[in-house]
C-alpha cells in the first residue's frame, strides 16, 4: 500500500511539477520578451529617414551594450535596397533577415545563428511615414540571463518538489502505519481468542473500525452460543437415550419373557427422541441462511388441507393476511404449524379457528379451538419434551416442545392462553417478518 501511495505521489508531483514548470518559464520568458519590444518601440520612435531614404536614429539606444562589440545586445535595421543599418555591437556581423511578415505585429524566436551566442530575436515589419520601403526592425539579447533564470528557477523547483514529495510518502507512510494500527490490534487479539486466551475482543477501537468490531464479537457469540446448544443437546439425548437403553439392558440381563415387547417399545422411545433432536438441528443449520423467508399463508392452506384430512369432523377456519412473510423456512413453518393445527383438532371440541396477522415487525399466527384448554399452572411445562396432559389419545409429547424449540431458534416468541371466542387455548406465535 505504501509502494502504491508513493507511485500516485510521484506521478502527481512530476505531472504537477511539469505543468508549473511550463507556466514559470513561459512567465520568465514573457517578461524577456517584454524587454526586447520595449527596445523595438525605442528603435521605431527614434527612427528618421536619411537624405538618400535611408533610416537612420535620431538619438541612441540608452543601453551601453549596444555600443560594446558582442556584447550579446544587438539591433539592426534593414530594407530592399540599402544597405543594412547594423548597431555597434554587431561589429563584423549581422543579423539573418527571415521572410517578410505579412502583418504589424512583434515575433520572437530564438536563433542560433551565432554559433557562440544563443539569440533571442523580436522583430517586426513595418513601413515609416514618408517612405514605401517596408523595414525590417530587430533586437536580439543573448539568451544567457534567461537561460539562467530559467535554471535556478527550474532547480527551485525540483528541490521544492523533491523535498515536498519525500515529506508526502513519509506522511503516507506514517499515516499508512498508524492506520493500520487498529487492524494490527484486532489481529493480535484475534489470535489470542484463537488460542483460547480470551472469549472476544477487547479493548477500545477508534470508530472506524468499532462497527466491525462489533460484528466480530457478535459472530463470535453466535458460533459460541451454537456450540453450546450442540453441546447441551447432545447432552440431552444422551440422556435421553440412556434409560431405555438401560431398560432394555436390564431386561436382556435378567433373561425377561418380555423382552421383545420391550425393545419394542423403548426403541420407539428412543427413536422419538431422535426425531426430535434431528428436527432440531436442520432447523438450526436452515437459521444460518439470510435468505429464510416463507409465505405464510399458503403454509396455513396446505395444513389445513392435511389436518382437515385426518380429521374430517372438525371444522377448520382460516383468516388474516394473506401476504405475510416470515423470516423463517417453508418446511419449518409447516412443521410447527403441523403440529399446533394438529393438536387443535386432536383435543379441541370440533373447531379450530388459524388467524395471521403482521404487527411491529412481527407475523403473529393465532391457532384456537373450543377444547378444554389447558390450565395456565400447566401451560409452562406443557412445552417440556414428553409431558401429555391427556393420556387418553395418542402422542409423543414431543409435539409442543418441537414448536417452542424450532420458533426461538428463528427468534420467535410462542405462549399459551385462553381463547376469548371459542373458550379453549389459544396458541400465540410470533415470528420475525421478513421484508
Amino acid at each position: 500500500m505504501i509502494f502504491i501511495a508513493a507511485g500516485w505521489i510521484l506521478l502527481l508531483l512530476v505531472g504537477g511539477g511539469y505543468a508549473l514548470d511550463r507556466v514559470l518559464v513561459n512567465a520568465v520568458t514573457k517578461n524577456f520578451d517584454e524587454q526586447l519590444k520595449l527596445l523595438v518601440n525605442s528603435m521605431i520612435v527614434s527612427s528618421e529617414l536619411g537624405p538618400t531614404g535611408e533610416v537612420v536614429l535620431s538619438r541612441e539606444l540608452a543601453d551601453q551594450r549596444f555600443l560594446e562589440p558582442n556584447s550579446g545586445a544587438y539591433w539592426q535595421i534593414s530594407g530592399v535596397g540599402f544597405e543594412t543599418f547594423p548597431s555597434r555591437s554587431l561589429w563584423d556581423r549581422r543579423l539573418k533577415v527571415q521572410p517578410a511578415h505579412n502583418d504589424q505585429d512583434i515575433h520572437y524566436y530564438d536563433s542560433d545563428e551565432f554559433a557562440d551566442q544563443r539569440l533571442r530575436i523580436a522583430e517586426i515589419d513595418l513601413t515609416l511615414p514618408n517612405s514605401k520601403v517596408r523595414w525590417r526592425f530587430q533586437v536580439a539579447q543573448a539568451r544567457d540571463s534567461l537561460d539562467a533564470q530559467i535554471g535556478a528557477l527550474r532547480q527551485t523547483l525540483v528541490r521544492s518538489f523533491l523535498l515536498l514529495g519525500f515529506g508526502l510518502i513519509v506522511m503516507a507512510a506514517m499515516q499508512t502505519w498508524f492506520g493500520l494500527q487498529p487492524l494490527r490490534k484486532i489481529r493480535s487479539e484475534i489470535s489470542r481468542l484463537r488460542a483460547g486466551q480470551s472469549t472476544r475482543i477487547e479493548g477500545a477501537m477508534p470508530a472506524e473500525v468499532a462497527p466491525m468490531v462489533e460484528e466480530l464479537n457478535a459472530l463470535v457469540e453466535h458460533n459460541d452460543r451454537q456450540a453450546e446448544e450442540a453441546r447441551r443437546h447432545a447432552g440431552n439425548l444422551a440422556h435421553a437415550l440412556k434409560t431405555p437403553l438401560s431398560v432394555i439392558m436390564n431386561a436382556a440381563a435378567a433373561g425377561q419373557a418380555d423382552l421383545a415387547p420391550s425393545v419394542i417399545r423403548e426403541a420407539r422411545t428412543m427413536r422419538r427422541q431422535i426425531d426430535h433432536h434431528l428436527a432440531r438441528a436442520r432447523a438450526v443449520g436452515r437459521r444460518g441462511s439470510a435468505h429464510s423467508r416463507a409465505q405464510v399463508w399458503p403454509s396455513i392452506e396446505a395444513v389445513e388441507r392435511a389436518v382437515a384430512r385426518l380429521y374430517p369432523n372438525v371444522r377448520i377456519d382460516i383468516d388474516g393476511t394473506k401476504d405475510a412473510v416470515a423470516h423463517i423456512e417453508r418446511q419449518d413453518l409447516d412443521e410447527i404449524l403441523g403440529n399446533l393445527v394438529e393438536n387443535a383438532a386432536k383435543y379441541g371440541g370440533g373447531s379450530v379457528f388459524v388467524t395471521a396477522s403482521v404487527q411491529s415487525g412481527f407475523v403473529e399466527i393465532m391457532v384456537e379451538d373450543d377444547g378444554r384448554g389447558i390450565p395456565e399452572s400447566d401451560r409452562l411445562r406443557i412445552f417440556d419434551r414428553g409431558v401429555r396432559l391427556d393420556s387418553g389419545k395418542p402422542g409423543t409429547g414431543l409435539g409442543l416442545a418441537i414448536v417452542r424449540d424450532v420458533v426461538e431458534i428463528y427468534d420467535g416468541t410462542v405462549s399459551l392462553e385462553e381463547s376469548e371466542d371459542l373458550g379453549g387455548l389459544l396458541v400465540r406465535m410470533r415470528l420475525p417478518a421478513a421484508s
